[in-house]
């Protein structure tokens, strides 16, 4: 269901049109109009006429100051600035592993989002479970660096990632258009945080330098990194996600052309790369580096491509990108076959580990995503299928990687331990 129906659909539920509002501001005013050319009768559709084109109402939304979110912003930002400072001083002491850092921001991201858009209380409850219940988890935790151990605290992120998708789509956490949002937000929130991190390096070497020069004999450089550059970063991820929602539509206009830019650029890539290696007579199926690769390789395709597609606009007639993509999903496919083979061949040359396991797992699972994606792509260009069929394809498959990411961390610790 894209943006125009959802509006129709909810004309009786403010609550539901606000939120479809802030989830997607951009989309919203443009399938607004033709929403209302067909329900010009709807008094509910004629004051949000009014709204979304008051321009006097934007300017002082704009220009408003302490706002209620911005106020809720700097909270969350201290408060996440400090929690990871903590988390930091235990984190040196080997008291607790490195990946509690991610505790330091990803609830407080969580709470802005469940703050500012009130979903039901047994989402909220939902939320602070899945939070406490794998904090207490990896908490309990060995230290020891072992396989196992090693591949639960990569998969956390990725759950942690799914569950502030939970957070982020609230009570519509089932809509395709608000895990398209969630994906789109995922990608100018990268833009906006990149965009800061590289003032705040400059003022970091700048601080550096002089303190150097005023205090020679002081070497302040891991005091500011530990207390004053940790802080910054995680604080940031919190002001970045006020930015993107509430601020810059800078991020939402450049997202869509560096998606368009990056695809045929990591298509060109990705074939000399595949080219260089067939000369070169490298061997993947014995070669551990080149199989890492591969499945970095098969990330960033995926990455790429997922967010390329959420820029598609419904109604769009087809264009050279469509190809290109399709291009770059197919390569993605071949790369993730050989991949599959080598592994397979690894598996059963030298036995079960859980790093082979899960390179297994993670390629049959990336696979199986780009190749859903690929059959959707192919009906659209074949003329069979609608652009939705593309955006299911892409957001449906989701809470796969959460669930992967949880067997991981929740069963191998202990299968291999």
């Amino acid at each position: 269901m894209d943006i125009k129906e959802q509006i129709l659909a909810n004309l009786e539920d403010p609550h539901a049109l606000e939120q479809l509002f802030r989830q997607d501001p951009d989309a919203f005013r443009q399938s607004f109009p033709e929403a209302r050319r067909q329900a010009p009768e709807s008094i509910v559709l004629a004051v949000w006429q009014e709204r979304l084109t008051d321009r006097e109402l934007i300017s002082e939304t704009k220009s408003a100051w302490l706002t209620g979110d911005l106020r809720l912003t700097l909270v969350l930002s201290i408060l996440a600035g400090l929690c990871t400072r903590v988390i930091l001083y235990f984190t040196i002491e080997q008291k607790i592993a490195p990946v509690h850092l991610l505790y330091g921001v990803i609830p407080f991201l969580a709470a802005y989002f469940v703050i500012t858009q009130r979903p039901q209380k047994k989402l909220t409850v939902t939320l602070t479970i899945l939070f406490l219940g794998t904090l207490v988890y990896f908490s309990i935790l060995p230290l020891e660096q072992t396989d196992s151990i090693i591949m639960a605290y990569l998969h956390l992120p990725v759950f942690l990632w799914v569950v502030l998708g939970l957070a982020y789509t609230g009570n519509d956490f089932r809509s395709t258009a608000a895990r398209l949002a969630y994906i789109r937000f995922n990608g100018e929130f990268a833009i906006v945080y990149a965009t800061f991190a590289i003032s705040g390096m400059i003022l970091t070497a700048l601080t550096l330098m002089l303190f150097e020069l005023a205090l020679p004999d002081q070497d302040i450089a891991q005091f500011y990194l530990e207390n004053v550059v940790v802080f910054g970063a995680a604080a940031l991820t919190l002001v970045a996600t006020y930015m993107v929602k509430t601020q810059l539509r800078l991020a939402k206009s450049m997202a869509p052309w560096i998606a368009r830019i990056f695809s045929p650029l990591v298509f060109l890539t990705l074939l000399a790369y595949l080219v260089v290696l067939l000369f070169a007579g490298s061997n993947p199926f014995l070669d551990r580096d080149f199989l890492i690769a591969f499945n970095g390789i098969l990330l960033v395709v995926l990455a790429i491509t997922i967010f390329s597609l959420t820029e598609r606009v419904n109604g769009e007639q087809r264009h050279l990108g469509d190809v290109v993509n399709v291009a770059l999903i197919g390569l993605a496919l071949v790369i993730d076959i050989v991949a599959l083979a080598s592994i397979v061949f690894r598996l059963s040359s030298f036995g079960l580990t859980p790093n082979r396991i899960v390179v297994l797992g993670v390629n049959l699972l990336i696979g199986g995503h780009l190749a859903w994606i690929l059959v959707a792509y192919g009906q659209l260009m074949c003329k069979k299928a609608a652009p939705q069929a593309i955006q299911r394809a892409i957001t449906e498959y989701l809470p796969a990687y959460g669930v992967w990411a949880a067997l991981v961390f929740l069963a191998f610790p202990w299968i291999f331990h």
